[in-house]
């Protein structure tokens, strides 16, 4: 199989600290970025989580809120001002 070339940009800082990294661990960077090549052709994608939590959380909450306005409409009570809901809300929590 033919090589290729592979040149990529990135911070001098950057490339410091990780080539002082896989030299603890025995290997240089082209090694290091080999591997991590093979690991995504294996994978069929990034070889680590990438998590996106907080924007998972937004997204919820914004579904949420989408489905709670959804509701409200469709019971008839989506232009109900903040001082009805707030009372409504008082006389349910009288009533327990």
């Amino acid at each position: 199989m033919a090589n290729s070339l592979v040149q990529v940009r990135v911070d001098e800082k950057l490339k410091e600290d990780v080539t002082t990294i896989y030299e603890e661990l025995g290997m240089d960077l082209p090694t290091a970025i080999r591997i991590f090549l093979k690991r995504s052709v294996q994978e069929k994608g990034i070889p680590f989580s990438m998590k996106l939590t907080d924007i998972q959380r937004s997204n919820k909450a914004v579904s949420a809120m989408q489905r709670m306005s959804q509701a409200a409409e469709e019971k008839g009570v989506a232009d109900m001002p903040l001082e009805e809901i707030n009372q409504e809300i008082q006389a349910v929590r009288q009533g327990r």
